[in-house]
C-alpha cells in the first residue's frame, strides 16, 4: 500500500468519525428531553411550575426576573417557546396581556397543550377602589398582583398542579406531593400573617407602588400608594402632597419601597416629613416579588414582607 493509498484511508476514518460525532450531537439535540415542557409569563409562576414539577418538568420563564411586567413585548423566540409547549401559565388580570394578544394567536392549533389562566375565577380585586369582585378579569379592571398574597398564590399555584396531572397523568404521584409541600408551606405562611398582623395597632401602610392590595385585603389593612397599580407611572406633586398629608393624619413615619424600583419618591416623603416633624423617618423594603433579589427567593421574600409590614403597622 502505497503513501497516497494510506492517506487516503486516514481521511476517509477521520470524515467517517466526524460524521458520526455530528450526528449523534444532531440526534442528542433534537430528541425530546422526556419532561413537561412548561412556559411561565413570569417568576412567581416559573418558581411555583418548578416547585412543582420538579425534575419531571422543564420551566421557561420570559419575562426576566425583576423586568417590569406591563410594558414588557414579547419576541419570535418567546412565541417560538410557547408554541412548543405542552403547558402555558400566565397571571392574566390585566398583567401579562400580551400572552392573550400576541403570544395565543400565533400558536400552531395542531398541539395538545394545556393554557392556564392562573386569576380565572379566582376572588379578583377590582383597580381603583380594591373592592372584593368574582367576576372574570378584563385588562384595566383588576388588580394582578395576586402572587404578592401567599392565599392567593396557593390558588394559583394549584391551577398549575391541575394541568400538569391533566398534562402528565404517569407522574401525578410526583406531582401531587410537591403540591402538597407547597400548599402547606403557603398555608403556614398565610396563618403566620393573620396571626402576626391581627394584633398591630395601625391600619394602613404607605407604600411607593400600590401592589399590595391583596396582602392588605387579606389581612385588614390599608394601603396608601405614591403611584398606583403600574410602576412605570409617573406621581404629581399633588400625589406626593396628598400622600404627606395621610402620613402626618395617621402619624406614621415608614415608608415602603420595592429595591426593583427607584426610591426616589420615598426619599422625597422621608425628606418632607422630617422637616416638618422632626421625627426620624424609616424606609423599608417590601418586595413586589417579580424576581430573587437580596439572595432571597420567592418564599423568602414572603417571610421578609411579613417581618417588614409588623414594623410599619406597630410604629
Amino acid at each position: 500500500m502505497n503513501k497516497k493509498q494510506k492517506m487516503l484511508i486516514i481521511v476517509t476514518i477521520l470524515t467517517v468519525v466526524i460524521l458520526i460525532v455530528v450526528a449523534s450531537a444532531f440526534f442528542t439535540a433534537t430528541q425530546p428531553t422526556g419532561k413537561l415542557q412548561v412556559v411561565a409569563s413570569f417568576y412567581p409562576l416559573a418558581f411555583f411550575s418548578q416547585e412543582i414539577g420538579g425534575e419531571h418538568v422543564q420551566v421557561t420563564q420570559l419575562v426576566p426576573s425583576n423586568t417590569e411586567i406591563h410594558t414588557w413585548e414579547p419576541a419570535a423566540s418567546d412565541i417560538s417557546a410557547a408554541d412548543k409547549a405542552d403547558v402555558i401559565v400566565y397571571n392574566s388580570a390585566g398583567l401579562d396581556h400580551w400572552i392573550e394578544t400576541e403570544i395565543l394567536p400565533a400558536l400552531s392549533k395542531t398541539k395538545n397543550r394545556a393554557i392556564i389562566d392562573t386569576t380565572k375565577n379566582l376572588p379578583l380585586l377590582q383597580a381603583e377602589n380594591n373592592q372584593k369582585h368574582e367576576n372574570e378579569n378584563e385588562y384595566g379592571i383588576y388588580d394582578p398582583h395576586t402572587w404578592v398574597s401567599p392565599y392567593m398564590a396557593k390558588l394559583q399555584a394549584e391551577k398549575i398542579y391541575v394541568a400538569f396531572v391533566q398534562q402528565d397523568p404517569a407522574h401525578e404521584r410526583h406531582y401531587t406531593e410537591r403540591w402538597s409541600d407547597l400548599k402547606s408551606t403557603l398555608e403556614q405562611i398565610d396563618a403566620n400573617y393573620t396571626a402576626t398582623l391581627s394584633t398591630m395597632h395601625k391600619n394602613t401602610i404607605f407604600v411607593s407602588h400600590a401592589a399590595f392590595g391583596y396582602l392588605a385585603y387579606r389581612y385588614e389593612f390599608k394601603q396608601q400608594g405614591v403611584i398606583g397599580l403600574s410602576a412605570d407611572q409617573q406621581p404629581s406633586a399633588v400625589a406626593i402632597a396628598n400622600i404627606l398629608d395621610l402620613m402626618l393624619q395617621h402619624e406614621t413615619y415608614v415608608v415602603y419601597i420595592d429595591p426593583v424600583y427607584s426610591q426616589g419618591y420615598a426619599q422625597t416623603l422621608k425628606n418632607e416629613l422630617e422637616t416638618q416633624t422632626g421625627h426620624s423617618v424609616v424606609i423599608l423594603k417590601l418586595y413586589i416579588i417579580t424576581g430573587p433579589i437580596d439572595g432571597e427567593g420567592y418564599l423568602q421574600q414572603q417571610l421578609f414582607n411579613l417581618e417588614s409590614l409588623k414594623v410599619g403597622l406597630e410604629a
